[in-house]
């Protein structure tokens, strides 16, 4: 299915937006621009148009305009009544500036002067146009074919109204005058869309902020290719435009991501699929606010967290990360929601979010990865549904990990002692020496009760008894103990999984965000 609509395309210099047609299909963004083609009678090109025209009694020139050099904009064409002059040429078009009036260039005339020479140029008038492929949206130029017919004249010509030229101006012939019509043998023009850029949407990003800021455009959004190519800022009309384009983009790049997922995964063995991957925006944490942001591509692949600066394109590709992790020992944890228009905060309040970065930032759908040794990378997505896939995938693909690997066994110590910690997902923990291999002690995941540490490499796991009921105190000491505590977490969230998989899915913070929007 293909997805058309008009919107604005914004140029951040100028700060001028021009009208434009997107067309979206499921592997292109097309960009449109209104431009006059020549369709008959001659190949010559239909940049540069000259017409004459023959001032009517009634009607005059039938045409009005708009603009003029103050505004940085070529006087431009912004009516055409019907059955009068102008259109009876067939050659004129709303939209089209005016370049030259019987010889003399106009392109750098104000609003007044163009005026005052077509009202003063007689009763033939030659006029040479281009069409103004990018009239900035002020002009108010309307899209269609051209207007019904209208009395409208202003005492004073202003660049923002319609100067019209419909009237008689100073017209010195008293009898009617033959209308201006087209010629057999000349050429004919039509105002047409064409395709002005494409741009792939395979691996593409949405960019909903301004460069550089935490601020959120206003109906707008950008899309990013994988070669770099930008669409520039598009802007729409309303929100729900916007939220319409920017769910429909979303889906496709989505649907376009799983295909290449389902391509690379024929080349890998089934203990190594990618389970998602997908463009997100990583916080740098400590530097200048230009910076806030950077673009990072993730991956879930077997039994690791792949980040990326650019997506993998071949099977050579998946070993120049900048960073792998083992799942098990990654913990994926929500940040921030928006539920409503109010606050994030309240969101956190609500829900039980924990929170531990400073309240400067303002963006939504935040996510944070903790890895080991107490680092953690945090991750920003522009759409809520977007949030909720990354969660379940992340899910999963621990999970699945969990089962693949079935235990994971670390060096630790305690008093002195060389000792060996295995976290098995059939038989839960046990601890046995090193060099002799004597089983010290195991429990079941259901006999752990609690844990503290002391955030640097020591911990205490708290088990229960099943015979005397007393609470065991375990201390162990390790050199990642950030990795340990991640890993017993995914074994234990794997084990309630497999056990009551309602039971996980209700603790999804996302998807029920999801349902209540």
């Amino acid at each position: 299915q293909t997805k058309t609509g008009i919107a604005l395309l914004y140029d951040e210099v100028s700060e001028n937006a021009y009208d434009i047609r997107l067309k979206l299909t499921k592997e292109v963004l097309t960009i449109q621009k209104q431009d006059v083609v020549c369709v008959s009678g001659s190949d010559h090109s239909a940049n540069h148009r000259t017409v004459t025209l023959r001032r009517q009694p009634v009607g005059g020139l039938g045409l009005s305009i708009k603009g003029g050099a103050e505004h940085k904009v070529p006087a431009v064409i912004s009516k055409i009544f019907k059955d009068q002059a102008a259109e009876q040429t067939g050659m004129l078009f709303i939209g089209d500036a005016i370049i030259q009036v019987n010889g003399i260039n106009v392109e750098s005339a104000t609003h007044e002067e163009v005026v005052h020479l077509l009202r003063n140029a007689g009763d033939e008038v030659t006029i040479t146009v281009q069409y103004l492929r990018e009239a900035p949206s002020f002009l108010k130029l309307p899209l269609g074919s051209p207007g019904p017919p209208s009395d409208h004249s202003s005492g004073t010509s202003s660049p923002l109204f319609d100067s019209g030229l419909h009237l008689n101006g100073n017209s010195t012939n008293t009898a009617p005058s033959s209308p201006s019509s087209p010629i057999a043998n000349e050429p004919k023009y039509e105002k047409r869309w064409l395709d002005t850029l494409s741009v792939p949407l395979s691996m593409a990003r949405i960019l909903r902020y301004k460069t550089g800021t935490d601020k959120l455009r206003s109906n707008a959004f950008e899309v990013l290719a994988l070669d770099g190519v930008s669409t520039g800022i598009l802007q729409f009309y309303t929100a729900q435009e916007s939220a319409d384009w920017l769910r429909a983009m979303s889906t496709n790049i989505s649907d376009l991501t799983l295909q290449n997922m389902k391509m690379a995964n024929k080349c890998c063995s089934p203990s190594d699929q990618v389970i998602h991957m997908g463009w997100v925006n990583e916080r740098l944490e400590g530097t200048d606010s230009s910076q806030l942001y950077k673009f990072k591509f993730l991956a879930l692949k077997g039994s690791s967290f792949y980040i990326f600066s650019t997506p993998p394109v071949s099977t050579l590709d998946w070993v120049r990360a900048e960073k792998i992790y083992n799942l098990c020992e990654v913990l994926f944890k929500i940040h921030k929601l928006w539920l409503a228009d109010d606050c994030w905060l309240q969101a956190n309040l609500y829900l039980g979010i924990h929170q531990d970065f400073d309240l400067e930032d303002q963006r939504p759908y935040c996510f944070s990865v903790m890895v080991g040794h107490g680092k953690s990378h945090y991750f920003n997505v522009e759409l809520g549904s977007e949030l909720a896939v990354w969660e379940k995938s992340f899910q999963r693909a621990i999970f699945l990990e969990v089962q693949r690997t079935g235990s994971k066994t670390y060096m630790c110590s305690w008093q002195g002692d060389t000792l060996c910690f295995t976290v098995d997902f059939a038989l839960g923990f046990t601890c046995f020496d090193s060099k002799t291999k004597n089983v010290l002690w195991k429990f079941k995941f259901s006999q752990l009760k609690g844990s503290s540490d002391d955030g640097k490499t020591r911990v205490k796991l708290l088990f229960q008894n099943l015979d005397t009921k007393q609470i065991e105190t375990k201390e162990l000491e390790f050199q990642d103990l950030t990795a340990v505590l991640h890993c017993i977490h995914s074994f234990i969230a794997a084990k309630v999984a497999s056990v009551d998989p309602v039971f996980i899915d209700s603790q999804s913070i996302a998807r029920r965000y999801m349902y209540s929007n």
